[in-house]
């Protein structure tokens, strides 16, 4: 690792140890999805020393995002969220490698933008049918992935929690993408069972917009909108949509420098084995 490497993100060394740095300096983890969520996860796993971080949407920043996403600003609109957001890791460690994949995931391209050799995915998307597919993709290929929930109609980020996505409640999104998966793919209709996939989610009672300028707590009440778009659905704040991105890049720091630290102890291990037996040999000798 590099001196300026060491100093900057000296910090995170004295929290996680400084093996764990020396995990996330060649860690290469892809943000899919760079709005409410994943522009705040991409944030956080750059000021962390990730430095290898790929950058996946073709969403352009609109007026509308600025209640919930970290790089709507006046001078950014009409900019694409991942140039906007590759500018802003640059920015924050110019050592780190951003690759900017200016694309939506679908079902059909997932084998060219994610790759195997990612250490972590992180899925920020919100259309249930690519969710669904990037979900599966992960799992079959063995790619670690953490999912977001829906972040949309909630106030309170004390209320957001990880749970594997077989387990989640009173999230819409994450039910109905754990149906499709059960349906489409065959993860396990046990409900005892986990998918071994964990999802950020919040426990809140949802605040619907009633079309009539208010909110409501029922669906059946609501203009039937459940979406988080640019001008209708649900509505959004920073504190949340913050938060669980926050929240899934913790989880991925976590989980690589868990990683880092299994493999750090195999080694030792090997090399003690190793010494041993040549140490045996001689003596044999």
């Amino acid at each position: 690792m590099k001196a300026e490497y060491l100093q900057r993100f000296g910090g995170i060394a004295r929290l996680y140890g400084q093996s764990a740095l020396g995990s996330f300096s060649q860690a290469r983890v892809c943000v899919v999805g760079i709005g409410g969520v994943g522009s705040w996860a991409a944030e956080a796993l750059a000021r962390a020393g990730i430095n290898q971080i790929t950058l996946i949407d073709m969403d352009d920043i609109c007026i509308t995002n600025t209640n919930r996403q970290i790089h709507a600003m006046q001078g950014t609109v009409g900019r694409l969220k991942t140039e906007v957001m590759a500018e802003r890791i640059r920015a924050i460690n110019p050592d780190c490698e951003v690759i900017e994949v200016d694309d939506f995931v679908t079902p059909d391209n997932l084998a060219e933008h994610i790759k195997r050799e990612f250490d972590y995915v992180v899925d920020a998307i919100d259309s249930v049918k690519a969710k669904v597919a990037l979900i599966a993709f992960c799992k079959r290929n063995k790619i670690p992935v953490i999912v977001a929930g829906g972040a949309g109609g909630q106030m309170d980020p004390t209320q957001i929690t990880v749970a594997d996505l077989a387990k989640t409640i009173q999230d819409p999104l994450a039910a109905k993408v754990r149906s499709d998966l059960r349906r489409l793919h065959n993860f396990s209709k046990n409900p005892a069972r986990k998918f071994g996939v964990e999802c950020v989610f919040s426990t809140e009672q949802l605040s619907y917009p009633d079309g009539n300028g208010g909110t409501c707590q029922t669906k059946a009440a609501s203009d039937g909108n459940m979406k988080m778009d640019c001008a209708s659905g649900f509505g959004a704040v920073t504190p949340v949509t913050a938060t669980f991105g926050l929240v899934a890049a913790s989880r991925v720091l976590k989980k690589i420098a868990e990683r880092g630290a299994k493999v750090e102890r195999l080694e030792a291990a090997a090399k003690a084995d190793e010494i041993s037996r040549v140490a045996g040999d001689q003596a044999d000798a």
